[in-house]
């Protein structure tokens, strides 16, 4: 036990106690023998989203980990085994790129090194600069099990990897295809659609006229964006109840520059109202363009090599140019033989790769997919009948448009970082899929008759593919582990909602696959970060928030608390640096309180029970602590992450620091040695509560005050939850308390309102008071008076004198002699100007909110600003009305 120190400085004791919690063991579940407490607990795990081995901790990350780690320190304390299993993914992209630009730096180039010395390379960088973010996460706080830290790469989970990509083979759900993919021309891989960020542009519609084969001076006209892609054309689709034109289905044109012969085709894809509603068909080039091809039967031509550059299957004159080039060329030409009928302007969004910056090809070529449309069956129907639940449930709308419209998923990837796919060619292209190398040529003997080279399919696999079986094969899967059998399926995976598809209906898939279980109960996506003004954090508008930032200058409470309080179900948050400083301010307050305590002797005692205090002060905040357990408590398990830091911080600040401590000074400084004995006792009682229910959210501060203000049997992380009795909250002594802060926080409200100086003392008279209200008044008279600040609390059973304002209070009225003090008709001016300044505010949102085209182009976060501004006036007016009118009555 020490004295606290003036103030509380983050810097001097977050890391250390973040290292004592590790050396203790303490994040690791009871079961294992390396915790603290009893094995007999229900198992609780979430599986962390594992950040890109090349990530650093962002603003989403810190919300998404400390949603988290409040639900792990809450399950834990409450006895459950609980598990935050952590980890990093591979990143395949990425990482490969963060080498590759290293190795450029020194003048080398991938290729030169080789594959497997590059790969080398990204071992020997993951070892030295691979643990940022992990050491990010615990300045954060996070109390993730790290002595069972995974690595999507790891031998184990590269294990699991291989079977589950050998077996869905087998079972004819992998196969090899060829399909359009999205290429990345620069750094010749396929991406998935994750990787493709798609950019608004102002772009060019160009018209073209086809010639129709055997109709002199006819054509049929086409709209594209893309004029290179013509070269590829196999086809025209035009509506089939088109009018126009019924009566070119199934004639044929002329494809000029090319001078092949294409069909015109009817299909519902061509759209009548847009351009001249026929549509050139590239299947080689454009995704539904491919979707055409196959329902029609066309032709696929494929026109670009790897480095998007037009190839041999295009006319001598275009081949070898780059995509851009071959526009310019295409468009020169078809306007020289007078085939290009005009140019609009066109609003459209073009693919780019996030990585490479550069504008993504549909591509043709082989792949290998999974028939995610068959494993998606068992996932739609696990989160229909209840099995998984999405909170907030709207989510589930979204899940299930993607995975009833889902498309095969191409799971091969042209890198050299990543698990490499267990496939070898024979010499004649017939593929043998694997455990190993050595099963692989038992297999290709059987199938020759004798032994024959193999080569190995160079192609990896897609970063997802890994971490959809992350939920079982970090727990040790495909063997039968302890930890497996125990800790799957999991309890809840808390996680943004733009990888809902990405990654969590893929874990769904391969959960329910693989493990005959869905891999988690409960989906709970947050929000947003974005910036105060409700726009989303990006480096080009200047507004990124770094976390760590915050942490260093005010602490990683202050961060958490603030992220929590703002972390309401299906709405943003918005974050400023402000916002931070007010929670700081919040650990100060809890600081000074347990100084106070300090101060005053209000030391915890270990044999002290909360049933046994007698003053009715104590017994109202004895009640009010189990008030705020049970509100707390279920908040947390409706995930109400708000809700529970709102609770805590009206709680602690408002009725421990700014009421009971107050009412409890006269105590402190009385002559009654029993009621000061209690009083101290219950102060401290009731502070110790207080920081360890605020502990799953702000766990540095209150491990701190725990270990330092007496000699415990456990450290905080590891004390258990409290269960209080019903019986702690007395009816009685709540309703007589309540009744006093309400009495003082309206004479406070209506002194605020009327403009009566602070240092001025007023009488108040309460009318019309029934019995109870009448003994309250007496019993605490002395407290009224001095917080109130008021010069005499009288029961008034004659009429109300002039000049006084009036308030009720359940059954009573407040009576406030004011005129004395205030100059009444400047009071009514000064209110009336307020009221006529909030008209205008009105006013000014209500117009901007009218207008159609600010509320259907700004940000949805923007626009909800402006009406919770809307909201905020409308209550400020209502405010001072009320005001207006009780002075004017007054007067």
């Amino acid at each position: 036990m020490a004295d606290l120190d003036k103030t509380y400085r983050p810097d001097s004791v977050e890391d250390r106690r973040y290292a004592e919690w590790e050396a203790q063991g303490a994040f690791a579940p009871a079961d294992s023998g390396a915790g603290p407490g009893e094995a007999n607990g229900q198992p609780y795990t979430i599986v962390i989203p594992p950040p890109n081995v090349t990530g650093s901790l962002h603003m989403g990350h810190a919300l998404n980990n400390t949603l988290q780690d409040i639900l792990t320190r809450y399950h834990r304390m409450r006895g459950d085994r609980t598990l935050w299993q952590p980890g990093t993914d591979h990143a395949g992209i990425a990482t490969q790129m963060v080498v590759e630009r290293m190795l450029e730096a020194e003048g080398v180039k991938r290729r030169d090194l080789g594959r497997e010395k590059f790969v080398e390379r990204i071992w020997d960088w993951k070892a030295e600069s691979g643990g940022t973010i992990t050491r990010q996460l615990r300045k954060l706080g996070a109390s993730c099990d790290w002595s069972r830290e995974r690595f999507t790469m790891d031998e184990g989970l590269s294990k699991a990897v291989v079977k589950v990509f050998v077996d869905l083979h087998r079972q004819g759900l992998i196969y090899r295809d060829k399909r359009l993919v999205n290429w990345d021309p620069k750094l010749h891989t396929a991406i998935s659609d994750l990787e493709v960020e798609q950019r608004e542009t102002r772009g060019k519609m160009w018209y073209f006229k086809y010639p129709i084969e055997d109709r002199d001076g006819e054509y049929v006209t086409v709209g594209t964006t893309r004029p290179e892609t013509m070269l590829g054309d196999t086809g025209v689709a035009v509506h089939p109840d088109d009018d126009r034109y019924k009566d070119l289905v199934g004639r044929h044109c002329m494809l000029p520059l090319v001078g092949r012969r294409i069909p015109i085709v009817a299909d519902e894809y061509a759209d009548p109202e847009k351009g001249s509603g026929a549509v050139k068909v590239t299947p080689a080039h454009d995704f539904n363009d491919f979707e055409v091809g196959k329902r029609q039967n066309l032709d696929v031509v494929n026109i670009f090599d790897e480095n998007a550059h037009v190839n041999e299957n295009a006319p001598e004159k275009y081949r070898g140019m780059e995509r851009f080039a071959a526009r310019d060329a295409v468009l020169a030409d078809l306007e020289a033989l007078g085939l290009l009928d005009r140019v609009e302007d066109n609003d459209m969004t073009v693919p780019h790769g996030d990585r490479s910056g550069v504008v993504i090809e549909p591509w043709l070529m082989d792949q290998w997919f999974v028939d995610a449309k068959t494993l998606a069956q068992p996932a739609i129907e696990a989160v229909e009948s209840g099995k998984t639940r999405f909170v907030p449930q709207q989510w589930e709308n979204t899940y299930f448009e993607w995975m009833r419209n889902i498309q095969p998923w191409c799971v091969s990837r042209q890198l050299w970082w990543g698990h490499q796919i267990p496939a070898w060619f024979g010499p004649d292209g017939h593929v043998f899929v694997e455990m190993t190398e050595d099963e692989a040529h038992v297999a290709a003997r059987a199938h020759y008759g004798n032994p024959v080279p193999l080569e190995r399919d160079p192609d990896v696999l897609d970063t997802w593919f890994s971490s959809a079986l992350w939920p079982f094969s970090t727990l040790g899967w495909p063997d039968e582990t302890p930890e497996l059998d125990r800790h799957y399926p999991t309890d809840v995976l808390v996680t943004g909602f733009d990888i809902i598809f990405f990654w969590v209906a893929r874990m769904m898939m391969m959960g329910l696959h693989f493990m005959d279980e869905v891999p988690f109960h409960t989906v709970y996506i947050h929000a947003l970060v974005r910036d105060e003004k409700g726009q989303k954090m990006s480096k080009s508008k200047g507004n990124v928030i770094d976390p760590l930032e915050l942490v260093e200058k005010f602490g990683a409470d202050a961060l958490r608390f603030t992220l929590t309080a703002f972390a309401a179900q299906g709405r943003d948050v918005k974050l400023s640096e402000s916002r931070v400083e007010g929670y700081r301010n919040f650990c100060t307050k809890i600081w000074n309180a347990a100084r106070f305590c300090d101060m005053n002797d209000c030391r915890p005692l270990a044999d002290f029970n909360p049933e046994s205090v007698n003053l009715t002060l104590n017994k109202w905040i004895v009640g009010k602590v189990a008030e705020a357990e049970a509100a707390m408590r279920g908040a947390l398990e409706a995930y109400r992450f708000n809700d529970a830091a709102g609770v805590l911080y009206a709680f602690t600040w408002n009725t421990y620091c700014d009421w009971y401590l107050e009412f409890a000074k006269p105590v402190f400084a009385g002559d009654d040695e029993a009621a000061k004995a209690e009083t101290r006792a219950t102060a401290a009682w009731a502070l110790d509560q207080i920081v360890t229910l605020l502990h799953p959210i702000m766990p540095f501060i209150t491990e701190e005050l725990w270990q330092t203000r007496a000699e415990r049997a456990l450290p905080l992380i590891s004390t258990p939850w409290p269960q209080y009795a019903e019986s702690l909250i007395d009816a009685v002594a709540n309703g007589e308390m309540d009744w006093v802060v309400r009495l003082i926080s309206q004479v406070r409200a209506v002194r605020a309102e009327m403009n009566v100086p602070p240092g001025a003392k007023i009488p108040l008279a309460l009318k019309d008071a029934g019995p109870a209200a009448r003994a309250a008044l007496d019993t605490h008279n002395d407290l009224i008076l001095r917080l109130a600040r008021l010069s005499e609390a009288t029961s008034l059973d004659g009429g109300v004198p002039k000049g006084a304002v009036q308030d009720v209070i359940d059954e009573a009225t407040l009576v406030l002699p004011i005129a004395d003090v205030i100059d009444l008709a400047a009071e009514q001016a000064r209110l009336e100007k307020e009221i006529a300044k909030q008209d205008a505010e009105i006013t000014r949102f209500e117009k901007k909110l009218a207008n159609e085209k600010f509320v259907a182009n700004a940000p949805e976060a923007v626009v909800e600003t402006e009406r919770e501004k809307l909201g905020e006036a409308q209550a400020t007016r209502q405010r001072l009305k009320d005001a207006l009118k009780r002075l004017m009555a007054a007067a």
